[in-house]
């Protein structure tokens, strides 16, 4: 259900909003995940979109990220991008590596959920509804065609846009300025990212509060395995939990240094955090 629980071990930074949904998470590293499933979060997700669409202003949108192995490892490093991904309203179980090391500490997550389900489930739903979605970024003409696509699948989708723009279009003022100016004017009811991480995330985060949308959602390579630009992994590698085996293989240059050092980075940190509960509710009468 997704009726409001009390909250597991979520860490001080966590935002009002988290706080205010009063999630049922657990904690990996130092971040606090959802333990909704996949229908559970789209049904809380589309509910805070009809909710702010009655009035729609800037600052009301409901930040949702992602959250694999790479997520939870670089908010150690970069303090720019743990302050981002801190403001986020939810955090969701985005890759496999996070499932299996909540089970491993005790506190189990239902299942992965990928974002480029998810965003594909939205636009289903949404159209339903007649909501409107705004596509952001991927490689050029990623935006666009993936607009086109879901339209056809979806008829009652609204697209409020579709932009690809230059690669680190976010470091030129005037660039980022028609970016920011073409979701003011379309007030899309959500607003679907996909620059990379941690691009997308920090860029969520430093510009929400000026547009005037219902939901923002970073979807990573999304954009582009929807247009058909970049295939996604099997459905063989996605059900064993190895899809991070195939976009290894297919793209080792861009993707090594991720999967070869973050993915064993990710590992120490969550056996570190396993000998500490473990030390912990040992030295805890009654734990």
């Amino acid at each position: 259900m997704i009726s409001p629980t009390k909250s597991i071990s979520s860490p001080a930074s966590e935002t009002q909003a988290t706080q205010h949904l009063s999630l049922e998470t657990s904690l990996i590293g130092t971040l606090a995940i959802s333990r909704l499933n996949k229908e559970e979060t789209i049904r809380m997700l589309l509910g805070h979109v009809r909710e702010v669409r009655r009035e729609r202003t800037p600052g009301a949108a409901m930040q949702v990220f992602g959250v694999n192995a790479q997520v939870a490892t670089l908010v150690r490093t970069n303090p720019r991008f743990a302050k981002a991904v801190a403001s986020a309203t939810v955090k969701y179980p985005d890759g496999i590596s996070v499932v299996i090391a909540s089970h491993l500490l005790g506190r189990p997550l239902i299942s992965r959920i990928p974002g480029g389900e998810m965003m594909e489930s939205l636009c289903r739903l949404g159209a339903k509804e007649g909501l409107s979605a705004y596509f952001l970024g991927g490689l050029p003409g990623a935006a666009e065609r993936t607009a086109e696509i879901l339209k056809t699948r979806y008829p009652g989708l609204k697209i409020a846009g579709a932009r690809c723009p230059p690669y680190n279009f976010e470091t030129d003022p005037e660039e980022s300025a028609q970016v920011i100016k073409s979701i003011q004017e379309s007030a899309p009811d959500m607003l679907f990212v996909g620059l990379g991480v941690p691009k997308q995330e920090i860029w969520i985060a430093e510009n929400s509060a000026i547009l005037p949308i219902g939901l923002a959602f970073p979807v990573g390579a999304a954009l582009d395995t929807t247009a058909g630009l970049r295939k996604r992994a099997p459905v063989w590698a996605r059900r064993t939990g190895t899809e991070w085996l195939y976009r290894l293989a297919m793209e080792p240059r861009r993707l090594w240094r991720r999967y070869l050092i973050g993915n064993p980075a990710f590992a120490v940190m969550i056996l570190r955090q396993w000998i500490r509960e473990r030390t912990r509710r040992r030295s805890t009468p009654g734990a």
